[in-house]
């Protein structure tokens, strides 16, 4: 079965979290964890809430480019820049680990273990990323919501998680509710 998010091995997140100088730290929701151009210092997990990651356009607008959740890191693409390419916002009040960029990027060098989970937990990232960019090629909801099913191999969500998956999918929740009132899901 593939998850929609990809949740870290206990073994992935045991280590990071065992290394010197790590500490938890909490974001109010709206608060700003790192800003574009900042230094990178530290790789983060998610432990409570979710945080987004988001990049400013030229002309104003901007792109979400990651929603991290629980268990999930945030911009773990970072840990090899040494500034930030875009903003990291707390959605809602956040719990984090931060663990020393130097300390993690020297124990993936050293640990093939770590290594070895590092790497799955990524390519699990790549496979969902992919996976996002094609669902929101399809030009229907239908369409959308049959691949989305399709990939997670089980049935739709209970009611109340209707609205995050309508964002999943990019469309909006009427859009949604109108199609499964359609193929008659909507009790």
């Amino acid at each position: 079965m593939h998850d929609m998010i990809v949740i870290m091995s206990d073994y992935l997140i045991d280590q990071f979290m065992a290394l010197a100088g790590g500490r938890e730290r909490e974001f109010a929701a709206g608060s700003f964890l790192f800003h574009q151009g900042e230094v990178v210092d530290y790789g983060m997990i998610v432990l409570a809430g979710q945080v987004s990651l988001i990049r400013h356009q030229v002309d104003g607008s901007s792109v979400i480019l990651q929603r991290a959740s629980v268990q999930q890191v945030v911009a773990e693409a970072s840990l090899f820049s040494k500034v930030y390419h875009c903003d990291g916002l707390a959605e809602v009040d956040c719990r984090l680990w931060l663990t020393p960029k130097a300390g993690l990027l020297t124990a993936l060098q050293h640990d093939t273990t770590l290594a070895f989970s590092w790497m799955q937990y990524l390519t699990q990232q790549v496979q969902q990323a992919r996976f996002q960019r094609e669902l929101l090629a399809l030009k229907t909801v239908a369409a959308r919501l049959d691949a989305w099913l399709n990939w997670h191999e089980i049935p739709l969500p209970p009611k109340g998680e209707w609205k995050p998956l309508a964002a999943q999918l990019g469309v909006s929740p009427e859009a949604l509710y109108r199609e499964l009132a359609k193929r008659d899901l909507t009790h």
